[in-house]
């Protein structure tokens, strides 16, 4: 089983997690969009940062990466197809905004399907390219990490460098044919559930 918790970080508010396996006390955090101090005081009373997980490398998805690498030396992964985007100002859009990325090393280049544990808890991750050409998704003891690539009751920009509307809506339906019930939990915004997404997502039906 896991633990979440959610903090929404900076100038779009987007949803950073912490999931902690519960039977070894092992953590990720997905898609450090800015600093936190919540979050810092939370991984500083824990003690530890296992993996850093990127659904896609969009500058609000990995602002805060930096100082969480320098602090934690987690093991950060991301899509092998990411791996440009996220370290290209014109392409992860920092230079739209006049931001700095401080750089960081992605340790892990997954491919669709990779598996791995985060203590006793498995994870999957699944290649759905439409945002970017190499967002992705974090399945986990029932739920679904989703980035940019599904909302509640919507789905990310597809207007951006790497995106496609076309890979959007195939990757979209590739998470309704999912089998059974998740908790999804995107990156901005509200949470939702799969069989909502299915019945009332006009991009889902």
């Amino acid at each position: 089983m896991i633990k979440i918790t959610c903090y929404r970080v900076g100038m779009i508010e987007t949803n950073c997690y912490l999931i902690e396996d519960e039977a070894t006390g092992d953590t990720a955090v997905i898609d450090p969009g800015d600093h936190s101090d919540a979050l810092i005081k939370e991984l500083d009373r824990i003690g530890r940062l296992d993996y850093l997980l990127l659904t896609h490398g969009h500058y609000d998805h990995i602002l805060g990466a930096a100082e969480l690498c320098d602090r934690y030396h987690p093991t950060v992964c991301a899509c092998e197809k990411e791996l440009a985007l996220i370290k290209e100002p014109r392409l992860n859009l920092s230079a739209n905004h006049g931001l700095h990325i401080d750089p960081f090393t992605v340790d892990k280049a997954l491919s669709d399907g990779d598996r791995f544990m985060l203590g006793e808890s498995e994870i999957t991750f699944i290649h759905t390219p439409g945002h970017t050409a190499g967002s992705g998704c974090y399945i986990v003891d029932g739920c679904i990490f989703s980035g940019d690539t599904l909302f509640y009751g919507s789905v990310g920009r597809t207007d951006f460098p790497t995106s496609s509307m076309s890979d959007m809506m195939c990757s979209v339906a590739r998470l309704g044919a999912l089998d059974g019930e998740y908790n999804v939990y995107p990156g901005h915004e509200m949470f939702t559930t799969l069989s909502f997404e299915r019945k009332y997502n006009p991009f889902m039906r």
